[in-house]
């Protein structure tokens, strides 16, 4: 399996340098059709006769999520393509489901090049197998089964809706005025995992001794990764069971995240502060938590409104006045205008609930509230239903 994973790799490896010297020369790009035609040149070859031995489907289906990393940075949806590296992310993928078979009763399963396998089962496989992925993840190997399956469109057993603030000091606080604790699965280990990558780096690289450090860095990795992801999957299974309606705050994670650092003509301010800001902020898994709430809502027969995040927690709630004195610290929200007061996370849970009502109810533009010295801005809302 490391060697499939290894020729995947290469292959993708080999193509992203070809575009690129493609890309150079000034021609035009190589589609998916042309570089499978280069890929049986590979396989047939004098230097690279060992991609024979790995099956040719994940070797073409290599090409095609190359292809894919193309499309989504020409829509600019992502990055330019990289280079994948040893280690980082091994997979391959079987795309043909004629070429699969499936023994759920005995809990094995015939793959091409690797014969019948036997695996431990999590669940049971329901519907028309369609492909299979082969995985390593903190040194284990791991098998993701995709199938279809038509299912009757939930209908929602909860009635009430509810806005979610996330933050750091709480990692979500709702409308309702309750809230939930974060978990910091990555600031509860990072004293102990420095320690071992001390460790690490005192070894010999790719020593016996280095190796074994590596391992047990890589244990902490995992661990951390595996507690947050418990810990989300918790969270919004429960929010998603309780509401019908979730209102949450379309931030950009990504650009929040942004290193400070400059450069040497423009250095940054604050860059320790900084660091330490956006470690937190990844350490909350807020884009996970998106993501899982999106899919969750919708099996409950729920809708998930994702609506701008700009002035949640300095708009007063009950005059609409917005000014960033109402925020007088990281906690307490007083409107200078009003006297309106409660927890700043609060306020912010309860306009997020306010604009999705907005976007639900009219079906336009949300519109943040007015203050005297501010004219009214407008932004679309995301709807998952």
């Amino acid at each position: 399996m490391r060697r499939f994973a290894g020729s995947c790799r290469f292959v993708y490896n080999k193509a992203l340098a070809l575009q690129k010297e493609n890309h150079e020369a000034g021609n035009k790009f190589i589609g998916y059709v042309a570089m499978a035609k280069r890929l049986t040149g590979w396989r047939n070859g004098l230097d690279t006769p060992w991609l024979k031995d790995a099956p040719c489907h994940p070797l073409q289906h290599a090409l095609k999520d190359l292809e894919k990393a193309y499309k989504n940075f020409f829509g600019q949806r992502a990055d330019f393509p990289r280079f994948k590296r040893k280690g980082s992310g091994d997979a391959f993928r079987y795309p043909d489901p004629k070429q699969i078979k499936l023994d759920q009763a005995n809990n094995r399963l015939f793959l091409p090049k690797l014969g019948w396998i036997r695996y431990r089962n999590s669940r049971d496989v329901l519907g028309e197998l369609r492909n299979v992925t082969v995985s390593q993840s903190g040194g284990k190997w791991f098998v993701s089964i995709q199938t279809q399956r038509e299912i009757e469109k939930a209908l929602p057993t909860a009635t009430t809706a509810i806005g979610i603030d996330v933050g750091i000091a709480r990692f979500a606080t709702m409308s309702d005025e309750s809230s939930i604790a974060p978990l910091n699965s990555f600031k509860k280990q990072q004293q102990r995992l420095a320690r071992y990558q001390r460790r690490m780096s005192r070894k010999v690289k790719f020593s016996s001794n280095w190796k074994k450090a590596k391992a047990r860095v890589q244990k902490i990795h995992t661990g951390i990764a595996n507690a947050r992801k418990d810990f989300l999957h918790k969270t919004t299974t429960t929010i998603s069971q309780n509401h019908a309606l979730v209102c949450i705050e379309d931030l950009q994670v990504r650009n929040m995240s942004k290193s400070s650092k400059g450069n040497s003509e423009q250095p940054g301010k604050q860059v320790a502060q900084k660091s330490g800001l956006n470690r937190s902020i990844l350490d909350q898994g807020w884009g996970e938590f998106r993501r899982q709430l999106t899919y969750k809502v919708v099996w409950h027969g729920g809708m998930l409104l994702a609506v701008p995040p700009h002035h949640t927690s300095q708009t007063c709630p009950a005059c609409a006045h917005v000014s960033k004195d109402n925020r007088q610290t990281q906690a307490k929200f007083l409107c200078v205008e009003c006297g309106y007061e409660n927890h700043a996370d609060v306020v912010g849970a309860i306009n997020v609930l306010a604009r999705g009502h907005r976007v639900l109810a009219c079906g336009e533009p949300v519109q943040s509230g007015r203050s005297k010295k501010q004219e009214p801005t407008e932004a679309t809302a995301q709807i998952t239903a």
